[in-house]
């Protein structure tokens, strides 16, 4: 694996978990990987909570934005090595083809814009679910990505998204 790698995050609105996943991959991985996120149906814009969740956390929102996985299908889109769904909806949609063959996971996570309730209820959703998320991108990321061969990297990665 030659660093950086590409990683891609998909949901079906891409507007709050891959959009997060996104941002918190790009921190934390700085130098190793790339990440970018897109959904089947993208609502057009992430969802502001998600965006102050990010930069709660002190990571950049520049650039986020809600785009569609058909941008990453498309000749001359970068090659992706890793392909994570985090939305179940995601998970059982018939993805586009990605080229290069890249090893792909589900890491499905309750949806933080479908909880109703207060203000608070809402943030603890999207706080919640960041908070999935920063846990299994960092256990990604503590792979030892050199010593594991591609059959024990998948039962590994899968292994994280039940994390």
């Amino acid at each position: 694996m030659t660093p950086p790698c590409n990683v891609l995050f998909l949901c079906t609105g891409n507007s709050a978990r891959s959009i997060m996943a996104e941002a918190i991959l790009n921190h934390l991985g700085k130098g190793q990987f790339s990440a970018y996120s897109a959904g089947s149906h993208p609502s057009g814009q992430p969802r502001p909570e998600a965006l102050r969740q990010i930069e709660s956390a002190g990571m950049q929102i520049v650039g986020l934005r809600s785009k569609s996985w058909d941008e990453f299908a498309a000749a001359g889109a970068p090659s992706m090595d890793f392909v994570f769904t985090v939305c179940d909806q995601a998970a059982n949609e018939v993805c586009p083809y990605w080229p290069g063959q890249p090893m792909s996971a589900h890491w499905g996570i309750a949806d933080p814009a479908a909880v109703r309730g207060t203000p608070e209820e809402i943030a603890r959703a999207f706080r919640e679910a960041f908070e999935i998320l920063d846990r299994r991108i960092r256990l990604f990321l503590a792979l030892p990505f050199g010593v594991l061969d591609q059959p024990a990297m998948k039962q590994e990665i899968q292994k994280i998204g039940r994390s």
